[in-house]
């Protein structure tokens, strides 16, 4: 029998504002522990909650950006449940009135357009962090993140792979960037993704028992979690089995899911409407100054980079896919008015040395300026294409200007008609076999001799200089 993979994503992603949803809490990342925190957030007896307006505003432009319908009336609940890093045993969150709804988002995934229904975008608080400390056999809570804003967007049921499920969340991070309401940053715990699969026989309606797999934290995680799940599921059920309800933890280390504890119902939170938060109301007025305010988005922005720098569709994809590296390469091509030589090298030196080193593009030290200047002195016959290359691996690792590099390495490009003539004459002596191939209508002896003076000037020599004097010394 053959089954479909049903797969629906509560995605949650910390919002960038500078202080806490319901306190003036700092929310800055890497603070030393318990020093970002205060009687409200640490739920002390008595305290009072008061709205933050900017992490409200943050959520209304997410569910604008991914076309949902923005509540005119909304109000906060008191989600209850008991956990060692939730202080007040409750979260201020919403249940049945939630600030965004009914959106969706397109995806292309195998090479297939769709769309991706999204059910809701709520706001709410996010707990604190628990250490385990594996060597002293105890836990340690650190409450810096407790308060700190989050919204959680749930998609409907609409997924049906993990390729479709990882270019859901590649295609929403790079939107919530774009608009600048979260970092996105999976490392640091700004973007988490719970994962709820099921499956069910090919051509049947109604949707088998899922199982739900809390806090993945990469693209990889969600991917081989998916993967592993359906499998796990499509095996009890082929042996006769039932699949349980239930949350389950995923083993990146291992490749596995373990089973935690029976799967939540809403009524076991005993939601209820939170006593010390007033209902808000929307203001239309407001919601499209938000609206107006959001900027050129992924899409608009990939179709504008083809028809105004002519790039091809690709390289437009790929640039566009960071914010970061989209206001990279618009800055460059400010200077340097050669898109596509820009785009080449951003697709290709730039993003490799990103992703070899483990950096987020806007934590790399080459300025705009400097590539800039770099694609002068390789236009200038300064320096060759080969040795700019080491020239910016430079620049990446120092942040240095590639004039310096040059000048202090001492890379300048040798473009000496009467020194190359020495140099390659004696290439041409030391191989008098790759001559006589040559001679004979070897088409590759060319390129080894041109190699070999290439070697010779360690990188160095003028390419098309060394091979217009190489023809005329091998023609004599």
């Amino acid at each position: 029998m053959k089954y479909e993979v049903v797969i629906g994503l509560e995605v949650h992603a910390e919002l960038s504002t500078k202080s806490k949803a319901f306190c003036s809490c700092s929310t800055t990342f890497g603070a030393d522990p318990n020093t970002q925190c205060c009687p409200v957030c640490i739920g002390m007896p008595g305290v009072l909650p008061i709205m933050n307006k900017k992490a409200l505003e943050y959520t209304i432009r997410a569910g604008l950006a991914l076309n949902c319908s923005i509540a005119k009336h909304t109000k906060w609940d008191r989600k209850n449940y008991f956990y060692p890093d939730l202080p007040r045993a409750c979260q201020i969150s919403q249940y049945d009135m939630p600030v965004c709804q009914k959106g969706y988002l397109d995806i292309v995934a195998d090479e297939k357009a769709k769309r991706i229904g999204i059910n809701r975008i709520h706001l709410e608080e996010d707990a604190g962090k628990l250490l385990h400390d594996p060597y002293m056999d105890h836990t340690l809570v650190d409450l810096n993140r407790s308060g700190v804003p989050l919204i959680e967007i749930v998609t409907e049921p609409d997924l049906r792979s993990a390729e479709e499920a990882k270019v859901f969340l590649e295609n929403l991070r790079t939107i919530l960037q774009y608009i600048d309401v979260s970092d996105c940053k999976m490392q640091e715990g700004s973007l988490r993704c719970d994962v709820n699969v099921s499956v069910r026989p090919e051509g049947q309606e109604e949707f088998g028992e899922r199982t739900e797999m809390k806090n993945l934290n990469s693209f990889r995680a969600v991917y081989r979690a998916i993967e592993y799940e359906a499998s796990r599921q499509i095996s009890i059920l082929e042996e006769g089995g039932k699949i349980l309800r239930e949350t389950r933890r995923w083993d990146d280390g291992l490749g596995r899911s373990f089973a935690m504890r029976t799967k939540e119902q809403a009524q076991d939170y005993r939601y209820f409407p939170e006593p010390d938060l007033p209902p808000v109301e929307i203001d239309d007025e407001w919601v499209e100054m938000i609206r107006k305010d959001i900027p050129e988005l992924p899409a608009q922005k990939q179709k504008r980079f083809v028809e105004e720098f002519g790039l091809p569709e690709y390289d437009a994809e790929i640039l566009t896919t960071s914010i970061d590296l989209a206001r990279f390469f618009e800055k460059c091509v400010e200077i340097y008015q050669n898109p596509k030589t820009v785009s080449n090298w951003l697709m290709g030196d730039f993003l490799r040395l990103v992703n070899e080193r483990n950096i987020e593009i806007s934590d790399v030290p080459v300025s705009p300026e400097n590539l800039a200047s770099l694609l002068r002195l390789i236009d200038s016959n300064v320096i060759s294409g080969s040795i700019a290359k080491t020239v910016f691996e430079d620049m990446f690792d120092t942040g240095r200007d590639p004039e310096t590099i040059v000048e202090q390495k001492g890379l300048k490009q040798i473009s000496d008609k009467d020194e190359l003539v020495q140099i390659i004459r004696k290439v041409i002596e030391d191989n008098p076999k790759s001559v006589e191939d040559y001679k004979k209508g070897k088409k590759k002896a060319m390129g080894f001799l041109v190699g070999q003076t290439m070697k010779a000037t360690k990188g160095r020599a003028n390419p098309q200089l060394v091979n217009t004097i190489l023809l005329e010394e091998l023609d004599k």
